[in-house]
């Protein structure tokens, strides 16, 4: 490697003089600057007056032997290398040298191109050293610099709405724009320079800036946002990306803050109205169906129109329906409102699922299915649930495998343990999802409609109020299809909410 270094000063702490000269005629035309002491103490002095780059040092001299020397120059924390000479040391001894921080050794007798090889190792070392440096102290100015640099870029983030502000790698502020002092209530005065948690008092959103940050998430696209609730009542959404050097590096996070309390007092009242009329629509409607199904039960006889009975039939199906509806209305009305599940009490989760499929196996009968439920024959843990919610999450996937499974085919319910969780498999032989249509199961109202599923009726609300439930008490759900082979859902639940 080709060196183009300023003049290194070298440092020879030797008690023969021959080797102190013989090392100065080498390294002097190797553009070093040589200085020699004759013992320890000597040496350490001239470290006290010179800024020394590299140390060579005897590792037996009289007075204060070079372990003791190593153990200052190493103390004093300046970055000098040292090289020691073993002569009547062993290898051992320079092995230990190492370990209590010395750069290399060289033994002694040693030849001139072993110590031009040696120093010119380490003086390659010191140069790769300042240049991390002069890098890193770059990207540091290149960061604190944005609070005071006066270009078109800061003064479009000064008047920005949104409060917006930028940390390095070490989670330290290094600017703030006015929006967000204001959104938090911050003092104009606290300026840039502080770790993230004087301006942020919310540990979670602390601990997500400073994941940011320090590089975690550089490798992901989906970087979770946070909500913040302030004393006042006001709600803000925070968004973090990191910052990037040229070469991928983290740099920090820029942060932008979002004041959202209207669109979460607009969802609170869109809450309440979807609740209030489905409470108002669900009485009627249930009166209307009894008194359908009053009707048909008293149309027997020749006197019995078929046409008058089909069409009563028809109008009994599409008010239970609008009731199911309702209910799936009021659900979400519940998940959203935070109160998915009402009552939580250590529940069986295996004799939960085993009352489900018994349940729902007289419908699976009707079509010819088999659904069956698979769980180890040891007890499991108790877990706490609201059993109701449970009751809902399991119906919603049983029921939807049996609609959309053909006559004669198979169901199956497989429970168990993984670590500290619950793992429930809802499996069919059915008609299968398409790939283009998994990522839209989850959305509201969404059903996916072609010639197998034109006769299924549903409200598309199951699945959401499915994956709601299961996302309140802290687990998980995935689905695997295949378009005619069957669907998989794995609900993940932890054993402790």
């Amino acid at each position: 490697m080709a060196l183009n270094l300023d003049e290194t000063v070298v440092l020879v702490i030797d008690d023969e003089k021959v080797l102190r000269d013989g090392a100065e005629r080498i390294l002097s035309r190797m553009n070093c600057r040589v200085l020699k002491a004759t013992q320890g103490e000597e040496g350490l002095a001239v470290l006290q007056k010179e800024q020394v780059a590299i140390v060579l040092l005897d590792m037996k001299m009289p007075g204060m032997d070079g372990m003791e020397v190593l153990r200052h120059i190493v103390a004093m924390e300046r970055g000098i290398l040292v090289i020691v000479i073993t002569g009547y040391a062993t290898v051992e001894t320079a092995i230990e040298a190492m370990k209590r921080g010395a750069y290399d050794f060289i033994p002694k007798p040693y030849e001139p191109d072993q110590l031009r090889i040696v120093v010119n190792r380490a003086r390659e070392k010191l140069q790769l050293q300042q240049e991390a440096e002069r890098m890193a102290g770059e990207r540091r100015r290149t960061l604190r610099d944005l609070h005071t640099e006066k270009s078109r870029i800061h003064t479009i983030i000064e008047y920005l709405p949104n409060g917006v502000i930028v940390t390095d790698a070490g989670g330290q502020v290094v600017l703030i724009n006015p929006a967000f002092h204001e959104l938090l209530g911050l003092p104009e005065d606290l300026g840039p320079g502080r770790k993230i948690e004087a301006y942020i008092s919310d540990p979670g959103l602390c601990r997500l800036i400073l994941e940011i940050s320090q590089g975690r998430h550089i490798d992901f696209d989906d970087i979770p946002t946070y909500e913040l609730e302030l004393p006042d009542g006001k709600c803000l959404l925070a968004r973090g990306r990191p910052v990037l050097g040229e070469r991928r590096e983290c740099l920090g996070a820029v942060v932008n803050l979002v004041d959202i309390s209207a669109m979460k007092a607009l969802d609170k009242m869109k809450s309440e109205f979807v609740a209030k009329v489905s409470h108002e629509l669900r009485s009627p409607l249930s009166t209307i169906h009894e008194q359908l199904a009053v009707v048909l039960s008293d149309m027997v006889g020749d006197a019995a129109s078929p046409d008058d009975v089909n069409m009563l039939s028809r109008a009994k199906e599409k008010t239970q329906g609008l009731i199911s509806t309702i209910g799936d209305l009021l659900d979400l009305s519940r998940i959203e409102a935070g109160i998915a599940a009402k009552e939580s009490k250590p529940i069986q989760l295996k004799e939960l699922l085993q009352n489900v499929v018994d349940f729902l196996g007289v419908k699976a009968k009707a079509k010819g299915q088999t659904i069956t439920l698979s769980a180890p024959a040891e007890p499991l843990p108790d877990m706490p649930a609201d059993p109701l919610a449970l009751e809902s999450v399991f119906g919603n996937l049983i029921t939807n495998a049996i609609n959309y499974t053909q006559e004669g085919g198979a169901i199956q319910v497989l429970l168990d343990m993984t670590g500290m969780n619950f793992r429930v498999i809802v499996k069919d032989n059915g008609i299968g999802i398409p790939a283009k249509y998994i990522d839209k199961i989850f959305e509201r109202f969404y059903r996916i409609k072609n010639e197998k599923t034109r006769y299924v009726t549903g409200t598309g609300l199951g699945l959401p109020i499915v994956k709601g439930i299961v996302d309140s008490m802290g687990g998980y759900i995935d689905v695997e299809s295949e378009s005619g082979k069957g669907t998989a859902f794995t609900v993940i639940l932890p054993m402790r909410q």
